[in-house]
């Protein structure tokens, strides 16, 4: 079988499922830790790996919350935002909706509308400076409760910036009902924002039922557990309901044991259409060109198969129809010329 790797590399993308703070490479992790001397935050690189090693799923919560408490004034929040577009931008991905978490910056103190000028300054930097097109999704810490949801739903609809799309739930499933952050969905969608929650990651297949029924869900957040449930599967494929899987983050955080075993293969094979994503990468030594390396493998994809799978993304994206087609165009034309050669 051919290296798919150089083919990647070049192949234009986006990503639905990637969190902000969780991009985070280990230099700014450590140029953030070294401005913050009393985090417990490794300020050497080399030592980040180590640090980003995690038992489980809520040792790798524990870690993550580690590095929020890092971005702690609008500088950080900026510097974060544009380093994230640069390495994007270092692997073709030509636009991204990236998920950010406004609560766990506002509750440590930088200010709502200061928060927003951070992202969108860095938001129109990007876009400019390494032609790399961001959309937010603010999403509710599941872990952090109703306090929480009520806070960002705030933040989402008084003080919307031009970038937001969509409206997520992130954090722990367990012991995390879905259908509590309901009002709050509800108040996002009725102001336009689309909704994206994280579903059936670490639960069973009825916590994505309750996403869909509860939380209106357009898309869901890794849906891991989806092929546990033969009617879900029909239902996400019927109606187009894309899962934005992330098959590396999966097995860091063990939801699932061997890479090998990733139900990816069965959700493709029952028609759904399935999106690949990197979820947090430095976290777990991995980037969205590995991923669909990965990928490639587990589904025995060539080039077009690549190809397809980046025209999935852009499908189930909230880029606008034109910028839809644009980008689908740049991926058809970047293939054909790979191929002819």
């Amino acid at each position: 079988m051919p290296d798919l790797h150089p083919f990647i590399a070049g192949l234009p993308k986006a990503e639905l499922h990637v969190h902000h703070v969780g991009s985070a490479s280990p230099r700014i992790v450590s140029e953030l830790a070294a401005r913050h001397p009393d985090s417990k935050v490794p300020t050497d690189p080399e030592a980040l790996a180590d640090y980003f090693t995690f038992t489980d799923f809520a040792h790798f919560i524990e870690v993550y919350l580690s590095v929020v408490d890092l971005i702690r004034t609008p500088e950080d929040v900026r510097l974060l935002t544009f380093e994230v577009a640069r390495d994007m931008a270092r692997q073709n991905i030509r636009y991204a909706e990236l998920t950010i978490t406004p609560y766990s910056s506002t509750r440590r103190g930088i200010d709502g509308q200061a928060f927003m000028d951070a992202i969108e300054d860095a938001r129109k930097a990007a876009e400019a400076e390494l032609g790399v097109i961001l959309r937010w999704c603010f999403d509710i810490p599941g872990e952090a409760g109703l306090e929480a949801a009520e806070e960002t739903a705030r933040l989402a609809v008084d003080l919307r910036p031009d970038g937001l799309v969509s409206f997520g739930l992130g954090g722990p499933e367990i012991g995390v009902p879905r259908r509590q952050f309901k009002p709050y969905f509800d108040r996002a969608i009725a102001a336009g924002l689309h909704s994206v929650p994280h579903a059936g990651e670490t639960t069973g297949p009825q916590t994505i039922w309750d996403a869909l029924v509860d939380l209106r869900a357009e898309r869901i957040g890794h849906g891991t557990s989806a092929t546990q449930d033969p009617k879900l599967l029909a239902h996400l494929a019927e109606r187009r309901i894309a899962l934005e899987v992330c098959p590396t983050s999966n097995l860091a955080t063990r939801a699932v044991t061997d890479i090998d075993a990733h139900p990816v293969k069965e959700m493709v094979e029952a028609g759904v259409l399935v999106t690949i994503n990197s979820d947090d990468p430095p976290m777990f030594g991995s980037d969205l060109n590995n991923e669909y390396a990965v990928a490639a493998r587990l589904l025995g994809l060539d080039e077009r198969g690549l190809a397809q799978l980046a025209k999935n993304a852009v499908e189930a994206s909230f880029l606008d129809p034109a910028g839809k087609a644009k980008l689908a165009d740049e991926i058809d034309t970047y293939t054909t010329t790979w191929l002819a050669q």
